[in-house]
């Protein structure tokens, strides 16, 4: 006999599951109702019944994974400040606390394989409806580590640490939603034993100087300008190797693998 509780429990966990899928690929305003239920093998009432619009579908399932991971960061932080002195965490620290509870969720059966990606659509769905609920669900936790990385930076505006934090954050939450895990670590951790805390550690260490490094570099921003200038030489140089080879790239024959950076360059 059906249980009719069962069935609406199923039902929802559906089209929650459905939802995210289509959000990570899509984003926000990408993803459509009807595409919603085809993918959850639901009619659109069930939507209505269950959660009465997409604005509310969403918000239930970016809760139901954003809530559990914001606690667990809050709470990470507040223990790093007692145990070690909130004064004496530096910036990668504070990038670290960010990110190990998603790292951790991702390998938990709560989290999922699809968590980070996840993340990682979120933190760049430049969606109004997005933007608002993460303002006005999470704003006092930025807020928290905001501050910690202020404390860390104390040389820095907050309207330069503002704008560098944007870039940190999107680069490390890019890279983490972008790779398949196990692939990323094993390529970060070659020649070492593989583990989680290897991988954001260095990770951390890439991104960090986007945090602290000066931006009056003059020598650098002219160095900039002079391979600019180059530009107009080097696609002149293109052109004509491309019509002497006269086979178009798509139609050569594969002479290896890329490395992952190398696949990140050339667009593949």
């Amino acid at each position: 006999m059906n249980n009719p509780r069962a069935n609406s429990s199923d039902t929802r966990r559906r089209l929650l599951e459905a939802a995210e899928a289509l959000f990570i690929r899509h984003g926000y305003e990408g993803m459509l109702l009807r595409q919603i239920t085809s993918e959850a093998k639901v009619n659109l009432a069930a939507v209505n019944y269950h959660f009465g619009s997409k604005e509310a579908l969403v918000q239930e399932l970016l809760s139901s994974r954003l809530d559990r991971l914001n606690a667990e960061r809050l709470q990470l932080l507040s223990l790093c400040e007692e145990r070690f002195g909130a004064a004496t965490l530096d910036a990668p620290t504070v990038l670290g606390i960010l990110f190990v509870p998603a790292v951790r969720l991702s390998r938990d059966s709560a989290g999922g394989i699809s968590f980070m990606r996840l993340l990682g659509r979120v933190y760049s769905d430049p969606s109004p409806f997005v933007r608002g609920f993460l303002y006005e669900h999470y704003q006092p936790i930025y807020e928290r580590f905001f501050e910690a990385f202020a404390r860390a930076l104390p040389h820095q505006s907050r309207n330069e640490l503002g704008t560098r934090l944007h870039f940190a954050l999107k680069a490390l939450s890019g890279v983490l939603a972008g790779e398949n895990m196990d692939e990323l670590i094993a390529a970060i951790c070659v020649g070492e034993a593989v583990s989680d805390s290897l991988m954001l550690g260095r990770l951390v260490a890439f991104v960090s100087p986007l945090l602290t490094t000066p931006f009056d570099n003059l020598a650098q921003v002219r160095q900039v300008e002079q391979v600019m200038g180059l530009a107009p030489a080097a696609a002149q140089a293109a052109d004509a190797t491309l019509q002497a080879d006269g086979e178009p790239a798509a139609g050569r024959k594969p002479r290896g693998i890329l490395p992952l950076w190398a696949e990140k360059v050339v667009g593949v």
